[in-house]
């Protein structure tokens, strides 16, 4: 039978054959850490190697995604779909195993790890999941618990994740809302890139978690494994608090030259260095050569399978008590929709355009919401304590709190980039969809998590207000410009800014409907007017772009979105009096127009119609291939200003008479 250290080891080896091979990579963290990941998957973590993606199973998330080796190798080592032959290739072309960890790419992976902090804030969110879940699904039947959602998050995190500030954002929420089944182990080995941390990290890191309320565990030896074990007990045997176990360790461990260096964090070691490291640790086997009997001593696929089977055995129970609440969670963790949300969204589009309301599109959003999470209780809202003016709360809700009651909208507080990250985590997690909401200018301060959930093609919802100048008197600092263009330039991001209630209902079904990546709404704080459609033009504005108004043989088509759909009607109307035929385009979201077929675009857009004008309150290179070397547009390449909103748009051109005379100037 193997060791602690044996199987430790083995971890160690891998990471620095792996990295040597790649000439590239970070072997000094899962060399320091693979004590504690053998102590944790060993005799802790509850996972299933044959089915990944049980959804009853510990989360484990490698925040320090750098050191990405590890995590490749334990999910090898333990049995999972991952062969040897995929860490020989690590940091190759199409391989399993890349630079950093990937959500989707290998199968254990559950998110995409390496911009430093997000994934101790998705680890948050998991725990988080976790917690409204077991809140809505758990019961007890016959005086026998019946916990069908009862598992532990396990997050690996470094001084780089700590000093991340989005660590601090979502710390701090973790405690308050006593995440008690979220355990993160702090790699404390003095070390960052740059050298010896006590130059620019020199906080009471136990003192600061402490005051976020959680249990922290000090001076645990990382390197030793009867110490990690009763860290471990300590800390899950505490459900009120989230924990922090503090492991002084050796990044490098086991290297006589680099150990506890920086030399060993983000370099290959060196030939000479891995045969040394060899010799130090007594690892006698060749590169990528692990014994029979380490082997045994790390699989965990009958364990794995033995603790999923007893699970489904609960679970059958279970389904049979409370047959109903059963299916619901076979549907919500499925992702499936339920059978009633085509009709009751077709209805709501019906309503909506009836009632015929002029509103701000948050307001109606808000509206939207309202019907959503009658038929949709997976939904899980939030804001950054900007409630009241995204209009992202309804009046049913539950807010989630520190108790067991579960609930469906969380204040996250002034938290823009850890909300986001958080909601990533629990739209990583399953069985929920979340949403979030700040000002759209606000969206800077979480731009890399819009990015995460963009890169991993996950559904989470980006709910941004205050759309544009036009909401006035906060000036500058809190009216957008560039924002939109960076949201439709980045990859897999559907963007939706819809120029009325009526289009605010179909951007929602988009975004509720699209499981493969997230959806930005882009609402105005002002009040739109409600713009009559065909039976036709009601279908067809799920396509992304629709004519909302037609004249025989256009000379001009102007294309516009949000609030300045409104403004581009009265321009036509204008254009037609003085004799030029003018097209009506709207275009709530470009990306979803691109996806249609060339027939459907070209008869929306004719190439032979070069005229075209788009009009929209924010940067207008984006609009440049809609309109073509011959078209302009009427955009904002400044800051705005303060003052009343119809003032300030005005002021910088949005206005009939200065789209009158763009057109003309182009004709």
């Amino acid at each position: 039978m193997s060791s602690n250290r044996e199987r430790a080891n083995a971890i160690r080896a891998l990471a620095m054959d792996a990295v040597q091979k790649a000439n590239s990579g970070h072997p000094g963290a899962p060399m320091g850490m693979a004590d504690i990941a053998e102590v944790l998957w060993t005799q802790t973590l509850r996972h299933n190697p044959l089915n990944p993606d049980w959804s009853n199973r510990d989360r484990f998330v490698l925040s320090n995604g750098h050191g990405s080796m590890l995590v490749y190798a334990l999910l090898h080592l333990t049995g999972y779909d991952l062969p040897m032959s995929e860490l020989s290739n690590f940091r190759q072309m199409g391989s399993k195993t890349p630079g950093h960890p990937e959500y989707g790419y290998t199968p254990g992976v559950e998110t995409t790890t390496g911009p430093l902090g997000q994934g101790f804030a998705n680890a948050v969110g998991f725990a988080l999941a976790e917690k409204l879940l077991a809140a809505r699904f758990n019961r007890t039947h016959d005086k026998h618990a019946l916990n069908i959602v009862d598992h532990s998050t396990y997050a690996f995190a470094g001084d780089g994740c700590l000093m991340e500030g989005v660590s601090h954002e979502v710390a701090s929420l973790a405690g308050t809302l006593k995440l008690g089944k979220l355990i993160c182990f702090y790699d404390d080995n003095g070390i960052s890139i740059d050298g010896d941390v006590q130059g620019w990290f020199s906080e009471d890191t136990a003192a600061r978690f402490r005051a976020y309320d959680w249990q922290v565990i000090e001076a645990v030896d990382g390197h030793d494994a009867a110490s990690i074990a009763a860290a471990i007990a300590v800390a899950k045997d505490n459900t009120e608090q989230p924990t922090l176990i503090c492991c002084k360790t050796e990044i490098g461990f086991g290297s006589p030259n680099k150990a506890g260096k920086a030399s060993s964090h983000g370099s290959p070691l060196g030939a000479d260095e891995v045969t040394a490291t060899r010799d130090q640790l007594g690892w006698v086997h060749a590169p990528f050569e692990i014994p029979s009997d380490i082997y045994e001593g790390w699989d965990a696929k009958q364990q794995g399978a033995q603790a999923e089977a007893a699970w489904n055995q609960q679970f059958m129970e279970y389904k049979s008590a409370f047959p109903e609440l059963a299916n619901e969670y076979e549907r919500c963790m499925s992702g499936e929709l339920p059978q009633n949300w085509q009709t009751m969204m077709d209805q709501l589009l019906v309503t909506t355009n009836e009632a015929a309301a002029t509103l701000a599109t948050r307001q109606a959003s808000a509206n939207t919401i309202a019907k959503i999470a009658e038929v949709l209780p997976e939904i899980v809202g939030g804001s950054a304590d900007l409630s009241g003016s995204n209009n992202t709360n309804w009046p049913e809700m539950t807010v989630v709190d520190a108790t067991k009651n579960g609930g469906n909208y969380v204040h996250y507080g002034v938290r823009e980039f850890g909300m986001t990250a958080i909601a990533n985590g629990l739209a990583l997690h399953g069985g929920i969809i979340p949403f979030t909401g700040t000002f759209l200018i606000f969206m800077e301060y979480a731009r890399n998590a819009v990015r995460m959930s963009a890169l991993m093609g996950i559904r989470n919802i980006h709910v941004y207000t205050h759309d544009s100048i036009g909401q006035g008197e906060d000036g500058p600092t809190h009216q957008p410009v560039e924002q939109l263009a960076n949201l439709r330039g980045t990859p897999n991001m559907s963007v939706w800014r819809p120029g009325d209630a009526v289009e605010t209902v179909v951007a929602w079904r988009n975004a509720i409907e699209r499981t493969k990546g997230p959806t930005a709404l882009v609402f105005s704080r002002q009040g739109l007017p409600h713009v009559e459609r065909t039976e036709e033009q009601l279908v067809n504005i799920g396509r992304g772009a629709y004519v909302i108004k037609d004249v025989p043989k256009e000379k001009v088509i102007l294309i516009a979105t949000g609030s300045e759909l409104s403004l581009a009607l009265a321009a036509a109307k204008e254009l037609d009096a003085q004799g030029i035929p003018t097209r009506v385009v709207s275009m709530p979201s470009a990306d979803k127009f691109e996806l249609q077929d060339t027939a459907y675009r070209q008869s929306v857009l004719p190439a032979a119609q070069r005229c075209r004008v788009a009009i929209e309150a924010a940067h207008p290179d984006y609009w440049r291939k809609w309109v073509g070397l011959d078209g302009e547009v009427v955009g904002l390449a400044s800051f705005g200003e303060s003052g009343p909103g119809g003032q300030v748009m005005e002021h910088f051109g949005f206005s009939v008479g200065n789209v009158v005379a763009v057109v003309k100037g182009i004709l």
